[in-house]
Order: structure tokens, then C-alpha cells, then sequence
């Protein structure tokens, strides 16, 4: 049973991710601490989705923003410290209490179109709490997301500026988590099963990219989003 919910949670968190820019982290990390102890849940979600955006980024590099991506790497740098912090200090329903009140938040105001400003000392902001979410729940993606939704930035640019600036996150966040939370054997095996897994929902995703409609994808995303976190806020109070 477990196996089979590894295997369904990986592939459709990549096909998503392959299909509407972001979505692997954001699905899979709350499933996972359900299957996995919340250091293996974090670990494999980050070496999987490194190699997700590793896969990406070549074919999309040359639309990446550099002047933005700079500042989301600087600003970083304060908030990786401070999740690894809140990530040891938190018991497992603390986190997924927390996981499922930021993607709840994060899909009502994606649905709502919630807009911000985009400027430097955003730009710095954004990036700083990008890297805390990171190294504390192993989720970049939802303040970028917001970020970006509301700015008037090229799609192409938004895809390939987020996708390098993971790459930076990811690997050094998984760096600090092995550091300070150690890693284990399970890490590594159900990362080395994940691959497949993600070379599949990847192929899919381009293919479902270029033949649906982006806007049932967007549906269907806040549907999986507000079943996601309304299950794990339910779970965390015990209430399941």
C-alpha cells in the first residue's frame, strides 16, 4: 500500500510540475510526511525535486532573469538558518499543521488573484522566506509562486528565473539538512526509486503540456492543493 502511494504521489507531482510550472514540492511534501518520517519526507522531496529542476533548466535557460534571481539567492541566505532552526524545534503535527495552513492560504490567494508589487527589497524578502520554507518544510515554491502570480513577469522568464533559483535552494538546503538533521539509508533508496518515477511524470507532463488547456490544469491544481492541505490540517488536529 505504501509503495503503491509512493509511486502515485511522485509521478503525478511531476507530471504537475512539468505541466504548470511549479507544483512537485507543494504536492508531494505533505503526502510524504504521511508515508516517511519528516527528515526522509524532506530529504527525498529535495534530491528529487534538484533533479527535476537540473532536467528543466537546460532547455529553458537562456529566458532566466539574472538581476532577480541574484536577489533571491542573497535573500536567501538569512532565511535558510531560520527554517533548519523551526525544523528542529518542531514535532511532526507542528509541521504538518503549519504545511497545511501556508498551501491553504497559498491556493486561496492564487484563486483570488492576490497581487504584490515586484521590487528589489521584494525581490530580497521573497527570496529570504523561499529559503526558510525550504530548509524547514522543503517547499520554495509558494511565496515565489504568489510573488510571481501577481507581477506582470513573462511567463517564460518566471519558469526558467524560479527553476534556476531552486537549483541553488534545493542543493543547499539538502546540504544543511544532512549536516544538521543527518540522512539515512531510506532517503537514498526511495530517491534512487523515485527517479523513474520522475523521468516518467516529466515525459507525460510535456506531452499533457502541449495538448490541455492550461486553464483545467490551473482548476484541477487548486482542487489537489485544497484537498492536500484541508487533509493534512484535519490530520494534524487529529481530527482523522
Amino acid at each position: 500500500m505504501e509503495i503503491a502511494a509512493f509511486i502515485i504521489i511522485i509521478l503525478i507531482a511531476s507530471i504537475l510540475q512539468t505541466s504548470t510550472g511549479f507544483g512537485f514540492s507543494i504536492l508531494a511534501t505533505p503526502f510524504l510526511l504521511l508515508l516517511f518520517k519528516p527528515v526522509e519526507a524532506i530529504q527525498i522531496n529535495l534530491i528529487l525535486s534538484l533533479l527535476i529542476s537540473s532536467a528543466l533548466i537546460m532547455k529553458i535557460r537562456k529566458d532566466i532573469d539574472f538581476g532577480i534571481l541574484k536577489r533571491f539567492v542573497m535573500g536567501s541566505f538569512a532565511g535558510l538558518p531560520i527554517g533548519i532552526l523551526l525544523f528542529l524545534s518542531l514535532n511532526l503535527d507542528g509541521l504538518k499543521l503549519g504545511v497545511s495552513i501556508l498551501i491553504l492560504l497559498l491556493t486561496v490567494l492564487l484563486i483570488f488573484k492576490f497581487r504584490i508589487s515586484q521590487s528589489k527589497k521584494t525581490d530580497l524578502f521573497i527570496g529570504g522566506l523561499s529559503g526558510s520554507l525550504t530548509t524547514s518544510i522543503g517547499m520554495p515554491g509558494p511565496p515565489i509562486l504568489l510573488y510571481f502570480s501577481g507581477t506582470d513577469t513573462k511567463k517564460e522568464v518566471l519558469r526558467s528565473t524560479t527553476l534556476a533559483f531552486y537549483l541553488f535552494i534545493y542543493f543547499v538546503s539538502l546540504m544543511i539538512h544532512m549536516l544538521f538533521a543527518g540522512t539515512n539509508s531510506t532517503v537514498w533508496l526511495s530517491s534512487l526509486w523515485g527517479v523513474p518515477l520522475v523521468a516518467a511524470g516529466l515525459y507525460i507532463g510535456e506531452l499533457l503540456f502541449g495538448r490541455i488547456n492550461q486553464h483545467v490544469f490551473r482548476i484541477f491544481t487548486y482542487a489537489i492543493l485544497l484537498f492536500t492541505g484541508s487533509y493534512l490540517l484535519l490530520e494534524s488536529l487529529g481530527l482523522l
